[in-house]
């Protein structure tokens, strides 16, 4: 603890300009966070975390942003010790999906979302999985390509962690996000686009199904099991599968 004193108490240089004196708030801060990281033993993890808290819901943009940076480095070097604060860390991070102001803050909100969902393998979301789902869909159409990027990659693992509690919740969000899966999968960036396929495989077991019955070829009959299931599919759906290579 003598150490960590001694270290944030270290005086630094004055900066001579205001782009300087950010630059040297970021690379202080984060240098503390990685720092304490490397120190678990001696500093508890749970003085980082509380500090990133802190950070996260500050009135700066830059400090939310690095907090968020920093919960996602927790998240890869600690999961286990991680999930003892689960609730907390999701309600940081579902704080910062939401940022009024920063596209950074969102962005790194949702890269860190990722690696928490695939670290708890989205167990015990409760209403974080609403909370999280409604705000990635806004995403997926964003201006910014990385958080579009993003924001499919992270809309393809709620599709995988729906389960039974969000079925009903899931399916009829994916249906209302088939615009965005249609348009996107011919979006301007490449790595968007492959995403955004990636996606789509993932959410197919959610497209809801036509009532009405459809005709069947001579064809369809020799594989009756395939032609039922893509018999209850939308044609405008079906096309778009096809023509990717989905199906």
């Amino acid at each position: 603890m003598e150490q960590t004193q001694r270290v944030l108490s270290q005086p630094r240089p004055t900066p001579t300009s205001q782009p300087k004196k950010k630059r040297t708030l970021v690379r202080s801060f984060f240098s503390k966070v990685s720092w304490k990281l490397r120190l678990q033993k001696q500093e508890p993890l749970k003085n980082v975390f509380f500090i990133l808290a802190e950070r996260a819901r500050d009135p700066n943009a830059k400090k939310r942003y690095l907090a968020m940076r920093g919960l996602g480095t927790l998240a890869c070097e600690a999961p286990d010790k991680v999930r003892k604060y689960k609730k907390a860390f999701l309600d940081l991070l579902v704080h910062g999906l939401y940022d009024p102001v920063s596209s950074e803050v969102i962005h790194e909100s949702v890269k860190t979302l990722t690696i928490m969902l695939g670290k708890i393998q989205g167990q015990g979301l409760g209403s974080f999985f609403i909370d999280i789902t409604l705000q990635t869909r806004t995403l997926l159409d964003d201006e910014n390509d990385n958080v579009r990027y993003s924001a499919f990659v992270l809309f393809g693992q709620l599709a995988a962690f729906a389960g039974k509690k969000w079925k009903k919740f899931f399916t009829h969000q994916v249906n209302q996000t088939q615009d965005s899966l249609l348009t996107h999968l011919q979006d301007k960036s490449p790595r968007v686009a492959k995403a955004c396929k990636t996606t789509v495989q993932a959410c197919v077991p959610y497209l809801k199904p036509r009532r009405e019955q459809c005709f069947q070829s001579e064809e369809d009959q020799r594989n009756p099991r395939l032609s039922r299931q893509l018999s209850h599919y939308h044609p405008e759906v079906l096309l778009f599968l096809y023509a990717n290579k989905i199906l």
